[in-house]
């Protein structure tokens, strides 16, 4: 199918179910809470939270969304980051969704967080060292216990304050405690949260974006990693962000106003980011009999411009890749092996053949399964920078020394968007328009 499928109108809700953040959130305390109470993991669940949030992703986004009135409050943001991080929804979907509901003018604030997402993603993709380098900082970091812990002992007390929400900063402590409770904080508090973390209570920045890729359901391995890099001051070399008390307090409505906050946040040190290696093209498919692995990093199969390709076999992981060099919560495996198990009944279904279940991605379950269907190749979606990246590489390699080729499919968002991430977003945020039109939206 072409890149811009639509949903059959047999996806859409009629009328969505209420699917804001209007319960309570989840606590150790409460064992019986559903680990996908807040994001179901379906694409389904994201028709539906697509369809609820499209009313607000207007004006009214770009007048509130630094607003974060907290769980129970109507939401000022869509909250649709964990299905579009896994492309349960797609981006030329939700682009498509926002300009049909609203014009091109009233989201264009929303149309350029969609975009910022994009561009992180080609800038890690155009400069794979600085992950690499964030693993290994991690790793040097944290000890290699099955639950890591900073490996110095000064350090380690300050961490487990701050992770278990003990630090006495107001409102910090809720979000550490929001954020392992419900998989997800406002994009604002990730800001303030980050800002705090390394400037005043002197913790590494690569132990914060750690914790968060481990207990965010969207955490994705560039924008997550990047956003730390920023608010420290090594993305945009100088430039840091400070969470003041003032801020806040003016957008947590007088929720939280925290005291002792640092009073300056000097940029930390480091290395400039390599330069800008080439942009991966797209390349034609060998057409033939082929398995569809499907990637935790592109859960519609369905969309996949799988041309000339006969998918003859359906493979899915039954879990996720690593986020990093730790393993993700509970919480977030749960979420990754529901989406894996929806989108790989989706590709069965729609490409008609039998979906075969693997515990991970391996070359030797990969081979067992092409044998069996007698061929030699497998497709799959294009997995950007990160642990899910480096984990199918290992395996290409060893199936091709066996003779099975694994062949990625590069979608075309990303392959007209990632060439321009060689600078800042602001000369990347001028060539949207384009994009968009490139893509048939508004064409």
């Amino acid at each position: 199918m072409p890149e811009g499928y639509r949903p059959a109108l047999s996806e859409r809700p009629a009328r969505p179910p209420t699917l804001g953040f209007v319960t309570e959130p989840r606590t150790a305390a409460d064992p019986d809470a559903s680990a996908d109470a807040l994001f179901p993991a379906t694409r389904a669940a994201a028709l539906a939270r697509l369809a609820d949030a499209l009313p607000r992703l207007g004006a009214a986004y770009g007048r509130d969304r630094n607003h974060d009135r907290g769980l129970g409050a109507e939401s000022t943001v869509s909250a649709l980051s964990p299905y579009v991080r896994h492309r349960l929804v797609t981006e030329h979907e939700l682009v498509v969704a926002i300009v049909e509901r609203h014009g091109f003018r009233a989201p264009e604030k929303f149309v350029q967080e969609v975009f910022w997402r994009t561009y992180w993603k080609g800038w890690l993709e155009l400069r794979p060292q600085v992950w690499r380098d964030y693993v290994d900082d991690v790793t040097r970091l944290m000890d290699d216990s099955e639950h890591p812990l900073p490996v110095d002992e000064g350090v380690r007390d300050r961490y487990l304050a701050a992770v278990e929400g003990r630090t006495g900063i107001d409102g910090f402590d809720d979000w550490a405690r929001e954020l392992v409770a419900n998989g997800w904080l406002h994009n604002h508090v990730r800001m303030w949260f980050a800002s705090i973390w390394i400037f005043t209570l002197r913790l590494p920045w690569q132990l914060g974006a750690d914790f968060f890729l481990r207990h965010l359901y969207d955490g994705d391995p560039a924008s997550n990693t990047l956003s730390w890099r920023w608010v420290a001051g090594l993305q945009t070399r100088g430039k840091t962000y400070q969470a003041t008390a003032e801020n806040i307090a003016r957008y947590t409505d007088g929720r939280y106003r925290p005291r002792g906050l640092a009073s300056s946040a000097e940029p930390l040190d480091g290395p400039p980011p390599p330069p800008a290696s080439p942009a991966p093209e797209s390349r034609p498919l060998t057409a033939g009999r082929a398995l569809l692995l499907v990637g935790e990093d592109d859960l519609h199969p369905e969309s996949l411009p799988l041309h000339g390709v006969e998918v003859v076999g359906v493979v899915r992981p039954e879990r996720g890749a690593p986020r990093g060099p730790s393993c993700a919560a509970e919480a977030v495996q749960a979420f990754q092996r529901g989406a894996l198990a929806d989108a790989g009944r989706r590709a069965s279904e729609r490409f008609g053949c039998a979906e075969s279940v693997i515990e991970a991605v391996r070359a030797s379950e990969l081979l067992a399964i092409a044998r069996a269907h007698e061929v030699d190749r497998i497709v799959t979606g294009y997995a950007p920078v990160g642990a899910a990246a480096d984990t199918l590489a290992r395996a290409r390699a060893e199936a091709a020394a066996d003779g099975v080729r694994i062949e990625t499919v590069l979608r075309g968002w990303d392959a007209r968007a990632w060439p321009h991430a060689t600078r800042g977003f602001f000369p990347f945020k001028e060539r949207i328009p384009g994009l968009m039109r490139d893509a048939g939206i508004g064409a």
